[in-house]
């Protein structure tokens, strides 16, 4: 048997995660203190390291993988007792063990010590509790476990970034994962590549590449086409697995060294799962938004967690509690490892530019998803950033490619859905997010052919020109601006309503079809990407201020009846085509699905 390093312990936060030392450790007296003179965290008083980035995820250890048994190699200077801390799935407490695991005492030196954990078989998570006595620092920290050379895989693995015109992210993380990867073990290190695909070709890629880092320029084919190029470079490379992961992300290096890790003690079981990090929110960075998603049967989709506060301890059992081998679950690119057997299989990501590329992916392939505490990302959050160009065009044209592609049950329920979100935001004077969701089906409609020969970017940047033009709301009319007050409660969650009062809301309602006697020239301020919410606030009134999540900018509707026509008569016609010929347009998708995913086409597509 060898040991084989499962986890570094991080014994300082990284810069954007400042505030939340509650990731990496717990202390109930005085924090420690991080030594740049020593490089040494020097503790003041006890501190719990059974966290989201320090702690041990046992339970999934020994749930993918040869893992039974951990050990702890730490390196300290000073005295101390070291107890096993271990959180039960339900706990809201982590746990001591009775007696120290280990007493140590240094005499003021540096030494190593390794230290069996002995964790128990129905832990979620593990970790250690230092108590010093007296001075006591730590230098360095692993987890480690003890293999056998034939359950050791041979794992390659290709990180694969796209960027467009994100230099300041992209360039940052090239340079963490550069140094980081200098101090891994030679046998971990030379088994991982990064790439990254600019789509923007605005990097110097002779600077930033070297023997393990590569930069290549590709044409901006969105995300599903630097993605797709790195799922081909890593076929070709010969790479056992490729990790897709978004530019402008915060990284920490150390979640790319525990995926190797995963993939390569993996257990039979788990030999063709797919493996994704967590996204937290860069603003409240201990806050974690999703790791695995699934879509439901109306075209929605949904996470499989909750919001999670994950530097408290009943957050954190509930995280690694909660099982994400889900129904029609996908896992979002923004840091997905995905096995390059799957890609020979069943190809490479269809070329719909934006939205919908991972969700489909992962309905085609239906893969086992496998997530752990600290393997993660950090992102700016979603909230509050809809545009018509992606969320009405984008959504509906690619949702509606994946449900033929793949043949998928989800078609009438969300044709439905459409029917009833292109009513509200009509009837809202939302005009663009309408045009934009007709759109969207039209081309749709069109077939593989237009899809085939068509330029991602230019209808992308074609669209956004009809977006609803939001600008400062010191440019809008002011004299409207003064009659209005936005209720700022109404721009986040949906409040709670009388039942009488949902119904009634619930009603095809529309104030174009009113006479212009029962109409109301008083002005009311809505959410932009929502219907006029609050019905009983807006309902009947020709002036409508659509503002932003936090008020700074905004649009003034006005209805227009003749626009309010037009898109209703192409909404009609749009419906009666798909009654007509939509058996037709979705065989034809599901034919041609193999060679929009083939390396074929996607070569002559990228011109390579």
């Amino acid at each position: 048997m060898r040991d084989y390093t499962l986890a570094h312990l991080l014994l300082t936060p990284p810069d954007f995660a400042a505030q939340c030392p509650g990731l990496l450790y717990r202390c109930s007296q005085e924090p420690p203190v991080w030594s740049a003179e020593t490089g040494m965290l020097e503790l003041r008083g006890p501190i719990d390291l059974a966290t989201y980035l320090n702690g041990l995820s046992i339970a999934k250890w020994r749930r993918y993988t040869c893992v039974t048994a951990a050990y702890l190699h730490i390196e300290l200077a000073g005295a101390a007792d070291i107890y096993l801390t271990v959180i039960y799935d339900g706990d809201r407490i982590a746990r001591r063990s009775e007696r120290p695991i280990a007493t140590v005492d240094t005499g003021g030196k540096v030494e190593a010590f390794d230290i069996p954990l002995g964790i128990p078989n129905e832990v979620l998570i593990a970790g250690v509790e230092i108590f010093p006595k007296g001075s006591c620092a730590i230098a360095s920290a692993s987890y480690y476990s003890k293999v056998y050379d034939d359950e050791v895989r041979n794992v390659h693995l290709l990180l694969s970034t796209t960027t467009f015109k994100k230099e300041h992210y992209i360039t940052a993380n090239i340079e963490n994962v550069r140094a980081a990867r200098a101090t891994w073990p030679a046998d971990v290190a030379e088994r991982f590549q990064m790439l990254v695909v600019d789509n923007g070709r605005t990097l110097n890629a002779e600077a930033l590449s070297d023997d393990a880092i590569t930069v290549i320029g590709n044409d901006n084919v969105g995300g599903a086409g630097g993605f797709s190029r790195g799922m081909m470079e890593a076929v070709e490379r010969g790479a056992t697995h490729v990790l897709l992961m978004d530019d402008d992300v915060r990284i920490l290096p150390e979640s790319i060294f525990r995926t190797l890790v995963v993939l390569t003690l993996r257990n039979e079981e788990y030999q063709g799962a797919f493996l994704n990090g967590a996204m937290l929110n860069i603003e409240r960075p201990n806050i974690q938004f999703e790791d695995v998603a699934f879509v439901k049967m109306d075209g929605t989709y949904d996470r499989v967690k909750p919001n999670l506060v994950l530097d408290t301890v009943d957050d954190l059992a509930l995280n690694e509690s909660i099982d994400v081998e889900v129904d029609r679950a996908y896992g979002a690119w923004w840091f997905s490892c995905i096995p390059t057997s799957a890609i020979r299989a069943n190809g490479l990501a269809l070329p719909i530019f934006v939205r919908c590329d991972d969700v489909e992916f992962g309905m085609r392939n239906e893969p086992t998803y496998m997530t752990m505490q600290g393997i993660c990302v950090w992102h700016e959050q979603f909230a509050g950033r809809a545009s018509a160009s992606v969320d009405g065009y984008q959504y509906i044209r690619n949702f509606l490619i994946m449900n033929a592609a793949d043949d998928l049950p989800f078609e009438r329920q969300f044709v439905a859905r459409f029917s009833r979100t292109f009513n509200i935001y009509l009837r809202s004077m939302n005009y663009w997010f309408c045009d934009l969701m007709l759109q969207g089906f039209e081309d749709y409609m069109k077939g593989p052919d237009f899809l085939a020969n068509a330029s991602g970017e230019q209808i992308f940047m074609e669209n956004r020109k009809r977006n609803e033009p939001l600008v400062p709301v010191e440019e809008l009319d002011q004299d409207i601006m003064a009659q209005i007050s936005p209720d700022m409660r109404y721009f986040g969650e949906f409040l709670e309503r009388p039942l009488l009062e949902k119904v009634i809301e619930q009603f095809p309602h529309d104030r174009h079809i009113l006479p212009e006697r029962m109409l109301i020239h008083e002005p009311a301020a809505i959410y932009y990407c929502r219907g006029a919410y609050p019905g009983r606030a807006t309902a009947a009134r020709d002036t409508l201020v659509a503002l932003n999540m936090d008020a700074t900018k905004g649009n003034i509707r006005r209805i227009d009846r003749d626009r309010w026509r037009s898109l209703k008569n192409r909404y009609r016609a749009v419906m009666a085509d798909w009654r007509t010929r939509g058996k037709e347009v979705r065989a034809s998708w599901k034919a041609e699905r193999p060679y929009l995913t083939s390396t074929t086409f996607w070569k002559r597509y990228l011109g390579i």
